[in-house]
């Protein structure tokens, strides 16, 4: 392609670039609004900060919704389709969703002061949805591995934020397992570059290349090139750093890397497996081959997810332990290696979104309805007389992750694992027998950590010395418990979210 040619066309991508565009404009915009607003006072300054990052957010999900233009940009760099737009969605609606409870919750005037978060955290959470909004476009692995690295970045000086040892520690541990995930995943690409002779993965000669291979040699160096995305779904073996990142992290940012992050790398992790040739020189197929090791993989996070989460005292650590567990459910999607598996694992991360944000904030707010900003589980013992509202919420949003009905949770399982068992009876590999009835028994055993804290919320006696409830922000209530009710509406109406996935 001609330089007037490759100028014409970049041109042309900025249509289709336009929500990126914004959200960089918007970043700049936060970083001087900081310096112009040093001299009001605090709270002046926060409601001008989360006005704008709320706004620059929504709009980036209005315009990527209503946006007309499909197709490659920037010479195959990045493609725009209605999957990038369906998971741009639900990570802007996160973004908005963490940014409004933030603001209700942590600045309202009853409690002013407890876990605030610095006012850089504004600007990180737009430029850390502006790398996941890059991470659901590209389909280069060049532009593949500086999404991620942008969104980990981010997500490194947001646990970190606050100043004190348990944040440092937490964001330097992140650190480390982000480089050594960062590096083995580079390690893979350039294995693929080797074995192709392109970056692209929508090209013929990346197909092509991969299927002249020896089927295991290309599935080494795919799994290789999946450790960055394992990374930020807090998929096994890279999820070590889950635990102590989210229990370092205020909870909004917390319960953001529990859901966007996701959401975006597993986007990635659907275009980096469709694009595997469908025949290999020996083996068998490179696509069926990659099968099993992430059915092992799927297995590995369920279990070690949840085993490890029954022993948790800490509600963030729980949290951290169920996210790694959900990471492997949505690989459960992924490794039907079909359409309908491929279908499931959009309505689980559409789903999710509401599940675990809801178990966040309602955790949060049943912590700080007692004027604490602890989350160790036994202190919800007795609160459910004190605070029913958010108390049955709660139940219901720990029934959604367990997988039960009447929640959208077992929805989203139930459509993972058809699809899985339809694979096995296509394929007959005993891995995904396994997978099928490990992972169904798990959610038996998530049900013990999950329906703990209901537990003591309602058929524990309450601590004797425990002060009068502290008044919670209205808005932050409404909001806890609109997460919940969504996860029963979206049981009852499945069909909000199954007819527009099956149109994307």
């Amino acid at each position: 392609m001609s330089l007037s040619d490759q100028l014409t066309d970049i041109l042309n991508s900025l249509g289709g670039f336009g929500p990126e565009v914004w959200l960089s404009v918007a970043f700049c915009g936060l970083l001087l609004a900081e310096l112009l607003l040093l001299r009001t006072d605090a709270r002046t300054r926060r409601r001008w900060l989360v006005g704008l990052s709320i706004g620059s957010v929504a709009v980036a999900g209005v315009w990527s919704a209503v946006l007309g233009a499909r197709g490659f940009l920037f010479t195959h760099l990045l493609f725009l389709d209605n999957q990038a737009v369906f998971f741009q969605l639900i990570v802007a609606l996160s973004a908005v969703l963490v940014l409004a409870y933030e603001a209700s919750a942590y600045g309202s005037k009853d409690q002013p002061t407890i876990n605030r978060l610095p006012v850089e955290w504004y600007a990180l959470i737009v430029a850390m949805t502006l790398g996941m909004f890059l991470m659901t476009l590209s389909v280069n692995l060049l532009s593949i591995y500086l999404s991620i690295e942008l969104v980990s970045i981010c997500s490194y000086l947001l646990t970190a934020l606050n100043a004190d040892r348990k944040a440092s520690e937490g964001g330097i541990k992140y650190l480390l397992f982000g480089a050594v995930s960062s590096a083995i995943m580079l390690y893979g690409m350039s294995l693929l570059y080797g074995m192709t002779g392109t970056l692209d993965l929508t090209a013929d000669n990346f197909g092509i290349g991969l299927s002249q291979q020896d089927a295991p040699v290309a599935t080494v160096a795919m799994l290789l090139t999946l450790a960055g995305l394992l990374f930020k779904l807090a998929g096994v073996p890279f999820h070590v750093w889950t635990p102590d990142a989210y229990e370092a992290a205020p909870v909004p940012v917390a319960a953001f890397f529990s859901v966007a992050p996701k959401a975006a790398a597993v986007l990635v992790l659907l275009r980096l497996v469709s694009a595997l040739p469908v025949d290999g020189s020996s083996g068998g197929t490179t696509m069926t081959v990659l099968q099993t090791p992430l059915a092992v993989l799927a297995l590995a996070g369920i279990l070690i997810g949840n085993l490890t989460a029954l022993r948790q005292t800490d509600a963030k650590r729980l949290l951290a332990y169920s996210s790694i567990a959900h990471a492997g459910f949505l690989l459960v999607g992924v490794v039907a290696l079909s359409p309908a598996g491929f279908n499931a694992v959009l309505f689980y991360s559409a789903t999710y979104l509401f599940m675990s944000l809801g178990a966040f904030f309602l955790i949060d707010l049943l912590a700080r309805s007692q004027g604490s900003d602890s989350l160790s589980i036994s202190q919800f013992a007795g609160l459910g007389s004190r605070q029913p509202l958010l108390a049955v919420a709660l139940m219901i949003v720990m029934l959604a992750l367990t997988g039960l009905p009447p929640t959208v949770g077992f929805t989203a399982k139930l459509l993972s694992f058809t699809a899985l068992f339809d694979a096995y009876q296509r394929s007959s590999d005993p891995w995904l027998l396994i997978l099928f009835a490990l992972g169904l028994l798990n959610a038996l055993i998530s049900l013990v950590y999950y329906l703990r804290i209901p537990f003591l919320l309602f058929f524990r006696p309450a601590q004797a010395d425990l002060p009068a409830p502290t008044p919670l922000p209205r808005f932050a209530v409404g909001l806890s418990v609109l997460l919940a009710l969504i996860t029963l509406l979206l049981f009852i109406r499945p069909g909000l979210l199954t007819d527009w996935i099956g149109g994307l």
